[in-house]
């Protein structure tokens, strides 16, 4: 999730970017790789490779919470550099190009579909099941040959996080 950014406008400082380099290499001392993570927040809050930092960073310490707003700020980006509507239950299948194989899908709607994933998942990490049904449920509606495979996450939220191989 978050992790293909390659043709993305990132526009990432440097004092920002050797931050976020500086949290990598202190990743075994959270306080000070946290510390970092701030930094290049602070240094760059608007931009995508700092909030995708900082998700990261959360979401890898399993800190699902803090990781929620910068998994949401990456959705308001791609809609936004999309020309979509700030409101993500609006978008369409037909209102960007929702299409291609994994590999060759654009950019753009390639990662606003990823943060809507990245979103579903850290809110059924929360419990709430709800939400991520809603969020991974778009990516099923702009998806449906589920390149970015939201319709298997989908189900094992819907089974309460049980993969069906565990099933009885």
């Amino acid at each position: 999730m978050l992790d293909d950014t390659d043709g993305l406008p990132l526009d990432l400082p440097a004092a920002a970017e050797a931050a976020l380099k500086e949290a990598g290499a202190l990743w075994h001392e959270e306080a000070k790789a946290e510390a970092k993570v701030l930094e290049a927040l602070s240094l760059a809050p608007d931009a995508l490779a700092a909030r995708i930092g900082a998700y990261k960073f959360y979401f890898y310490r399993h800190r699902y919470a803090e990781a929620l707003p910068h998994a949401l700020s990456c959705v308001a980006f791609a809609a936004k550099a999309l020309g979509l509507s700030g409101d993500w239950r609006r978008i369409g299948p037909g209102d960007a190009a929702f299409v291609g194989s994994a590999v060759t899908l654009a950019p753009l709607p390639k990662l606003l579909m990823q943060t809507l994933i990245a979103s579903g998942y850290v809110l059924a990490r929360l419990g709430r099941t709800e939400e991520s049904e809603t969020y991974l449920g778009k990516v099923v509606e702009l998806d449906p040959s589920d390149r970015l495979g939201a319709s298997r996450l989908l189900a094992v939220v819907r089974r309460g996080g049980v993969e069906e191989e565990d099933l009885p």
